[in-house]
């Protein structure tokens, strides 16, 4: 029988990520146009295994893009304006997020389409890089590259620019250019009484003039020191990807007021764990402790294990001004030189860090293992505990390492069940996707003096697997509670992209090495291969990160789909909630499901999830930002020196190099050697023409440093010579 090739994911009757589903129900939706389903009735014609929950997200989605409409029963249907067209795609409206380039010009990155839409600078309309806009794309071809224009700007990204301001005789303007965003804010005299002309300052926009006029009006919030070009470039990157470099004053106020002080109901409320050995175990330079560890032998020889959280919710409620401020910022952001906190220092420094001799509020789980390591009992609930040690990884290791010091038993015991559960968890197909870090020292004016790749020691090892533990017990927990699901968010993770898999796959046999990507099993499997096995270090520089862009990015949702990467069917994430703010939700739906059984919409929590997730990729992002800042500037001092490194991409023009210790990469022109090279169709190796060296991807190599563009955080270098073979 002929291969059927317009068969679509969501007829195989299992469960569909987000995307298929919205696509299998606008399906179904034409077909009965004038018919309106509930969310049970939706899942039960589609033959799909997704919960009522996950329809329920599918459909809000789907009403937001107004494709669908919900009628006064709660039911829904196709929007009167799709359904008179057979394909959405005809009339050719996307939603998506907008990045803009140094011409002005703009790409959307639009789901179903094989290429991004690229917007003409003519079209961009006002949107600003980074802003979710609705477009207008012309017809779709295979053969060539999308194009449109911006129709409607849904939500902008980000509402603080720096500037530099320019006062006149009646008002002022501050003029952004960050390379990315380009405007003109004109400021009136209430709202700079303090700014100096000239100064570089941070403007909020409070009017984007889209309705009534083209002018866009702003008010300054702070003026930055700008020959400090350390911290002019950390606020920016934060501010350019949507972080408010400073609280504002009401947020302060209310965290201000916040009483520390333990009451007798408090006691009365919660298990008091005080006289219990706890420690933590952070960075050295931590301020924000929020997990503890506890470890003893009870009277009937079991292990009960204690992972110990920071109880936020006690001083951040529901609806306050602090939750809302949190929700909005979702995560902490750590730069290379510094933290921009979701919530004030006074909360996650002082009221909730689980400092060292100090009472404290915490949300506990203790599990009760045999002597075999399997977990007999659990318990959740609401504690104070007083931690006695703060150990740092180094300390820590040191102690598990020669078995002598501060709670040398405990830890050592504890590492040995930390190896026994990560174990367990490669053997259920959690994959090994540890990658190399780097720590920069810097002098006392913030400029890297070195920089050399973290070393994550059995300490760093035994806090992730009992966290791991928590997380997905947690997880489990709420997902078993009750017969109907209880809304919740799950950390989840789907299964890697086929067609990059098949590309990585392809040039791992390039260099002889066979990867099974056929089952789901076989694909952790490989991974795990390219990444313990593979003794060549620069080849496998190449192959892991490759390994890890062909992994689906993991997202927080209500519609629980497991987490591939971890090899778990439950995870959420519970046990930072004083820099995720998807933790603080997680613990207020926990606790209020320990007794009786709470639900919050699930639609409701699902624009939540959304939310949060697009701002852990903001973080991300400004953390790599900062990163690759901070290589270019110590690579700024290193001009002329000799450095080795390995190949990790070649084209036409070049050949890219990451250099060993800083993993800095820097670009190496073929036009500054003294022969001609032949690229191999394949981009894997080049060779010259006249001496026949040839030059493959992870071949060690000695190169120069040529130059270091902060402004562009571009670096160049020179060959000197080829290290291997």
């Amino acid at each position: 029988m002929a291969k059927n090739k317009k068969s679509k994911p969501y007829q195989n009757s299992r469960k569909l990520p987000q995307r298929f589903l919205q696509q299998a129900i606008l399906k179904l939706f034409r077909k009965k146009n004038t018919k309106y389903y509930s969310p049970k009735t939706i899942v039960q014609k589609l033959g799909v295994k997704n919960s009522i929950d996950s329809a329920e997200s599918a459909l809000t989605s789907l009403l937001k893009k107004d494709m669908i409409l919900m009628d006064n029963s709660g039911r829904y249907g196709i929007n009167p304006e799709i359904k008179r067209r057979p394909d959405l795609k005809t009339k050719n409206l996307y939603n998506g997020r907008i990045d803009i380039i140094s011409n002005g010009a703009g790409f959307v990155i639009v789901e179903g389409l094989d290429q991004d839409v690229y917007i003409p600078k003519r079209y961009v309309s006002g949107a600003l890089h980074g802003d979710n806009v609705r477009i207008e794309a012309s017809k779709y071809h295979a053969d060539r590259r999308p194009e449109g224009k911006v129709v409607n700007i849904i939500k902008r990204n980000r509402s603080s620019f720096i500037g530099l301001f320019r006062e006149q005789k009646r008002y002022a303007y501050v003029y952004v250019d960050d390379g990315k965003v380009k405007l003109e804010v004109k400021v009136f005299p209430k709202y700079y009484e303090s700014a100096e002309d000239g100064a570089a300052v941070v403007v909020e926009v409070y009017d984007f003039g889209e309705d009534k006029h083209n002018q866009v009006l702003g008010k300054i919030k702070a003026t930055i020191n700008q020959y400090d070009r350390n911290d002019y470039e950390m606020n920016a990157i934060l501010l350019a990807n949507g972080f408010d470099i400073e609280f504002p004053d009401d947020v302060i106020n209310e965290a201000n007021q916040l009483n520390e002080d333990i009451t007798q109901q408090d006691i009365d409320e919660r298990k008091d764990l005080r006289e219990l050995d706890v420690f933590t175990i952070d960075p050295a330079d931590a301020k924000d402790f929020d997990d503890a560890l506890s470890y003893v032998i009870n009277d009937k020889g079991d292990i009960e294990i204690g992972v110990h959280i920071a109880d936020v919710t006690h001083f951040v409620k529901a609806g306050s001004i602090l939750d809302k401020e949190a929700y909005s910022r979702s995560t902490s952001v750590y730069l290379v030189d510094r933290v921009c906190p979701m919530l004030p220092e006074r909360i996650s420094n002082e009221l909730c860090s689980l400092r060292p001799n100090e009472d404290k509020f915490a949300f506990t789980a203790i599990f009760t293992l045999d002597q075999e390591y399997k977990i007999k009992h659990q318990w959740f609930g609401k504690t104070l505990i007083h931690s006695k040690r703060r150990f740092t990884y180094k300390e820590a290791q040191e102690v598990i390492d020669s078995g002598t010091g501060d709670y040398a038993e405990e830890l050592r015991a504890m590492n040995k069940i930390a190896k026994h559960c990560k174990k367990l968890r490669f053997q259920n197909g959690s994959i090994d996707f540890e990658s190399d870090e780097v720590r920069f020292l810097l002098d006392q004016n913030m400029k890297p003096v070195s920089v050399k790749k973290k070393v994550r020691g059995d300490s760093h090892k035994l806090v992730e697997e009992f966290m791991l533990l928590a997380n997905r017990r947690t997880a489990k927990y709420v997902a078993k509670k009750s017969r109907n699901r209880i809304p919740n968010v799950y950390r989840i993770h789907d299964t890697p992209d086929p067609e990059r898999l098949a590309t990585l796959a392809s040039l791992a046999l390039e260099f002889g090495i066979r990867l099974n990507v056929d089952t789901p099993n076989n694909i952790s499997q490989s991974l795990n291969y390219l990444t313990q096995n593979i003794e060549n270090e620069g080849l496998k520089g190449i192959l892991r990160p490759m390994a890890i862009r062909s992994m689906a990015k993991a997202v927080y949702s209500t519609d629980n789909i497991g987490h591939y990467g971890l090899g778990f069917q439950y995870y959420t994430h519970f046990t930072s909630p004083i820099r995720r703010y998807s933790d603080v939700l997680v613990h207020r739906i926990l606790f209020r499901n320990l007794e009786g059984e709470y639900r919050i919409k699930s639609s409701e929590l699902e624009e939540q999830c959304l939310h949060i997730s697009e701002q852990e990729r903001s973080a991300t992002n400004a953390e790599r930002e900062s990163v690759k800042y901070k290589q270019v500037e110590y690579l700024s001092q290193l001009i002329g020196k000799e450095l080795q490194g390995s190949i990790r991409n070649i084209i036409y023009k070049g050949m890219f190099v990451e250099l060993m210790e800083s993993q800095a990469d820097g670009f190496i022109r073929f036009d500054d050697f003294d022969e001609p090279f032949d690229i191999d169709s394949s981009q894997i190796k080049a060779k010259g023409k006249r001496s026949g060296m040839v030059l493959i991807i992870g071949d060690s190599v000695l190169i120069k440093v040529l130059s270091a563009d902060l402004d562009k955080k571009q670096v160049e270098f020179s060959f000197v010579s080829k290290l291997d073979g």
